[in-house]
């Protein structure tokens, strides 16, 4: 991809977010002076916006590679939980002919960066204005975009075609905050694909549950399953 439109506090939010873009010299400082400053600190003025960013968008070029493999996604209306700042929709985007992307996410910063399990999905590092910032100055059209705040929107109640949450929807947080709205919106054709540690659970819950991407080198392993067909 082209050189991408980035700042600082663009770039905060990704490595915030993806704490495996870090340098080990941004490593180094977390380790020495804990998650706190980090996130205060360190993440805001000690990093390299224009690295982060293409660091970031080659491993959602990695991502996208592995998900159109099962999925085309021209002419789709498609439903992001948890994207971040929206890398791999833009990716997406530069590659297909897209009706609409809907994200849903949290709009405020923790103090520190909590990573693992959150059965209230209370942890967050998002700005939902910064990402409309990112999508729309790398070039998505405004029309397309519809942002959701996590706390105090209603979710969108229509028919998409794909809903994709990667290292997000039980990954961090359990499936069930969403179930019940799922069951609203998923069609017999509806996909979802998403990072789970318990990827035989929903076995039970869908008629169809593909394994497409096995994750064993990260603090907690997980699974990458494509589902359709709700029981």
């Amino acid at each position: 991809m082209d050189k991408i439109f980035i700042n600082t506090r663009i770039a905060q939010l990704i490595l915030l977010q993806r704490i495996d873009l870090a340098s080990s010299f941004l490593i180094r400082m977390r380790k020495l002076f804990g998650r706190k400053f980090f996130t205060k600190f360190v993440s805001k003025y000690l990093i390299n916006p224009e690295q982060i960013g293409k660091r970031y968008i080659n491993d959602m070029e990695e991502e996208y590679k592995n998900i159109s493999s099962y999925y085309d996604f021209n002419n789709k209306n498609i439903l992001s939980i948890g994207p971040g700042v929206g890398g791999l929709e833009l990716v997406i985007n530069k590659k297909n002919d897209v009706n609409r992307f809907s994200l849903i996410d949290k709009n405020y910063i923790s103090e520190k960066v909590v990573y693992g399990w959150d059965f209230k999905n209370s942890e967050a590092y998002n700005d939902l204005d910064l990402v409309q910032t990112f999508l729309t100055k790398n070039g998505v059209s405004k029309k397309k975009i519809n942002i959701f705040d996590f706390d105090k929107d209603e979710f969108p109640l229509e028919d998409f075609n794909i809903i994709i949450s990667l290292f997000s929807l039980d990954y961090h947080y359990s499936y069930e905050l969403y179930s019940d709205y799922f069951k609203k919106i998923m069609k017999n054709d509806t996909i979802l694909i998403f990072d789970t540690i318990r990827p035989q659970y929903f076995e039970s819950l869908f008629n169809s549950v593909k394994i497409i991407k096995t994750i064993d080198n990260s603090v907690h392993k997980s699974s990458r399953i494509i589902c359709s067909g709700a029981k």
